[in-house]
């Protein structure tokens, strides 16, 4: 059974996940920490839980969501995971932070890039591959219908959806993704968001006032 810890990082609030299974090992996806007492909570974990990180992964490449790329390449050798299509969005991350006022470890580049479907693995266990752009171009989620769970990054949020006036979005784009490859999953599906609270399809479904099934 895959287990799942959430931590909360940055201005952004942004949720940083670890997903790990039985066996210690683990993904760690969107990691936003910025800074060394962040990295360190997220270090702790992984050392007093004997955890092996084995992937990284990226829903997309906004800045809040890359800002310990560097940091954990550096600590366990492990390069972002992501779709090809996010690459001008982590690229142009190293021009616009400053402007921001973030301290941006620039984020290494692997040489391979996630597909719009097929699975990942963690141990023995398998996440789908959901290619739902509209809130950047090449959003993935990563979705277990095993452990009944989406890892959602900024597509839908608890009665919200992600924002479209970044570059790369798009609002028409963003809800037909969320009703034609979100909503079809079954209504007990825990959403874990790339900001605030955890929600489930269903409730969505019935309440979220941007779109409803």
């Amino acid at each position: 059974m895959l287990q799942i810890k959430t931590f909360t990082f940055n201005p952004y609030q942004e949720n940083t996940y670890i997903i790990y299974d039985e066996e210690k090992n683990c993904a760690i996806v969107d990691p936003g920490m910025y800074g060394p007492s962040d990295e360190k909570v997220i270090s702790d974990f992984i050392a007093s839980n004997g955890l092996n990180p084995q992937i990284l992964l990226n829903t997309h490449c906004h800045v809040d969501h890359v800002l310990g790329n560097r940091f954990i390449f550096d600590q366990y050798g492990l390069y972002p995971q992501f779709h090809e299509g996010e690459l001008p969005i982590l690229i142009e991350v190293q021009n616009y932070a400053p402007q921001m006022g973030f301290r941006y470890e620039v984020s290494p580049i692997g040489e391979s890039f996630l597909p719009a479907e097929g699975v990942i693995k963690i141990g023995n266990h398998e996440l789908q591959l959901i290619f739902a752009p509209g809130h950047s171009p090449a959003h993935l989620c990563f979705y277990s219908a095993k452990n009944k769970f989406l890892i959602g990054g900024d597509v839908l949020f608890k009665n919200s959806i992600g924002r479209t006036d970044l570059p790369g979005g798009n609002h028409e784009l963003l809800l037909k993704n969320i009703k034609e490859k979100i909503y079809i999953l079954p209504d007990d599906i825990t959403i874990y968001p790339g900001h605030g609270p955890t929600t489930t399809i269903g409730f969505e479904k019935a309440n979220n006032p941007f779109i409803r099934a």
